[in-house]
């Protein structure tokens, strides 16, 4: 997972700078900024915190995922620094609503574990929401403001896995839900 994503997200900014183009934004994702162990308790994460990738190996789970985007997007800023292309990345949480592609996601390959009873128990903590649509504007924006550089987090709500289980539950309450 982490070798196709750094070198995908190489290849594609490579082919940018090849074809002239001005300005790449680059989906990267909440998990390249919230796996900092060494983060100071009690403030609140921003774009300047990055995902420990030594914390992240020790991890069990869903660890290379987070190594992935951490190491494409720090890649693809640190491509932009070097040559002159304009990289601005976008880290979502995990994105609801309305779907395009016939494919599942990553965040509704969640919400599918849950309902398909894959899940059985969840650790209730909370989780960062945004909805789709907030999210398209939020990629317009950096692409059509000249002044938008670095890296953004897109996330709108916070909401706890016991509040997000129960809305699940009124939404579909004919599928499975975790405890």
């Amino acid at each position: 997972m982490v070798e196709p994503a750094v070198s995908g997200t190489s290849n594609v900014l490579k082919a940018c700078s090849m074809a002239n183009v001005k300005r790449v934004v680059v989906v990267s994702s909440i998990s390249a900024v919230i796996n900092n162990p060494n983060w100071q308790k009690g403030q609140p994460m921003d774009e300047s915190c990055w995902s420990d990738i030594e914390y992240c190996h020790t991890k069990t789970g869903r660890k290379w995922y987070y190594i992935a985007k951490t190491m494409a997007e720090s890649q693809a800023l640190e491509y932009g620094k070097e040559t002159g292309l304009e990289v601005v990345t976008v880290c979502p949480s995990i994105i609801v609503g309305p779907m395009l592609q016939s494919q599942m996601n990553a965040s509704s390959w969640f919400i599918y574990m849950m309902l398909s009873g894959d899940l059985k128990t969840l650790e209730n903590g909370t989780r960062l929401l945004v909805d789709v649509r907030d999210m398209a504007e939020a990629l317009l924006l950096v692409y059509e403001k000249p002044e938008a550089e670095g890296r953004y987090i897109c996330s709108s709500h916070t909401i706890t896995v016991q509040d997000f289980v129960e809305k699940l539950k009124s939404m579909y309450p004919n599928y499975y839900h975790p405890k």
